[in-house]
């Protein structure tokens, strides 16, 4: 059952700190298991990125296969139905004014002793989009990947994509179509990882992997960081939900908490509210709601073991909770959504008022839905723009210039033992 808190308790501190520190994943083990397939990869190449990819989604492949080809999300994209192309469509285009929303601008000026000073920003080369498949197959992962990487003017984005028993998500293809693909392997796994990182004859190296996948997948990004640039190191899916009597029937609330509970036997749904009897009615109907899903039995197992239910005695007692679990997605079914929200310093993604729910945010609101988990949005962001460009600082000085600020850099040079940092600024100094 789902654990059921009480922060009038006097326990509760501790309880909520446990709670708080609970792990849900396998980490351990997926990372002894990523750290042999990636250094093979990094070994062989092709020869083993092959023979893990018929292993563990059980169809043979070589150099002539392994390509995704345009002609293919092409052909996808025809055969799909009128009304899902609508709606990648709008999705897309949703995805796509958000992000060119989030433009930076260059910056140059000139400071009040000379000195020209200035900021360029520039797209990244390369990027590898991971798609995940498997249990569970998401076009929105596409276009919330690709998308953002083509405004930021990318020029080679190699997606991967899972395909068990070299079956190929239509929709997925269609999606990819729809964003514009046109470099893509079906390949998934750390052994794709590792690929996209260091390059085989078949998948050249890229610059840096985004996207979400499963334990093995964040486990083979953790080891090739350094090597290539990484979005995060996704966990299990989450989202939390404050509410509040009188904003929304209990069946909404639990569609909502099962919403992630679907996604992986790992995730996590949390439910604060003030209302002890708004617990217990969503907690009945996440119970019915469970006996009509397609993925009950997984979201059954998140539910029970990593689900809880939170009574707090008003809701200025839930801001500091709120901060400290950090979630991933955060749903505030409030009268006043935006005031709570104002007071929160840590969410990935904040969905606000009982006519928002968090899987609009999943498909067609235009926000990225690859977010910070497991309380990593203490430090960190969702994917955006910003992840597919680069800084580079500029700075000029003249004589007159260099003359002012010169002195003082030779000083700290000096007192750190770099005489070579110093003669280099010296010189010019002409002393």
């Amino acid at each position: 059952m789902p654990q059921r808190l009480d922060a009038s308790s006097p326990d509760f501190a501790a309880e909520f700190a446990e709670f708080l520190t609970a792990k849900r994943d396998t980490e351990s083990t997926a990372d002894r298991a990523a750290a042999d397939i990636v250094a093979a990869v990094q070994a062989e190449g092709d020869a083993a990125l092959f023979a893990y990819t018929e292993r563990f989604d059980r169809f043979p492949i070589g150099p002539a296969t392994i390509r995704i080809h345009p002609q293919e999300m092409a052909a996808a994209f025809a055969a799909t139905p009128q009304v899902q192309r609508d709606a990648l469509e709008l999705a897309a285009a949703r995805i796509r004014a958000f992000h060119e929303a989030q433009r930076p601008a260059d910056l140059s000026w000139t400071d009040d002793i000379g000195v020209r000073l200035g900021l360029r920003w520039t797209a990244l080369d390369s990027v590898g989009v991971y798609v995940p498949g498997g249990t569970a197959a998401y076009p929105s992962s596409v276009l919330m990947n690709v998308i953002p990487a083509k405004v930021a003017g990318v020029q080679r984005i190699a997606m991967v994509v899972p395909t068990p028993d070299n079956v190929l998500n239509p929709l997925v293809l269609a999606a990819a179509h729809v964003a514009g693909v046109d470099e893509a392997y079906r390949i998934g796994g750390a052994q794709a990882v590792a690929a996209l990182a260091y390059g085989t004859d078949s998948v050249p190296a890229v610059d840096k992997i985004v996207g979400p996948g499963n334990a093995y997948v964040a486990a083979a990004k953790r080891i090739v960081f350094g090597r290539v640039g990484i979005d995060t190191i996704a966990g299990p899916s989450e989202v939390l939900v404050v509410a509040e009597p009188g904003q929304a029937p209990a069946e909404w609330l639990a569609a909502d908490l099962l919403a992630q509970a679907e996604h992986d036997t790992a995730a996590q749904s949390i439910l604060i509210s003030t209302d002890a009897a708004l617990l217990d009615e969503v907690a009945a109907a996440v119970d019915a709601t469970l006996e009509i899903l397609l993925r009950g039995q997984i979201a059954a197992t998140s539910w029970h073991n990593h689900g809880a239910l939170i009574l707090v005695p008003n809701l200025a007692a839930a801001i500091p909770l709120v901060n400290a679990i950090a979630p991933e997605h955060l749903q505030l079914v409030l009268a006043d959504a935006d005031g709570f929200a104002a007071q929160v310093r840590h969410a990935g993604s904040i969905f606000l008022g009982a006519a928002t729910p968090e899987a609009v945010g999943d498909y067609v609101g235009g926000p990225n839905h690859v977010l910070p988990t497991d309380r990593s949005a203490r430090f960190s962001s969702g994917l955006g723009l910003l992840d597919f460009l680069k800084r580079t600082t500029l700075l000029e000085c003249d004589s007159a210039a260099l003359t002012k600020i010169g002195p003082a850099a030779v000083t700290l040079a000096q007192a750190e033992g770099l005489d070579a940092h110093a003669l280099s600024v010296a010189l010019r100094l002409g002393s």
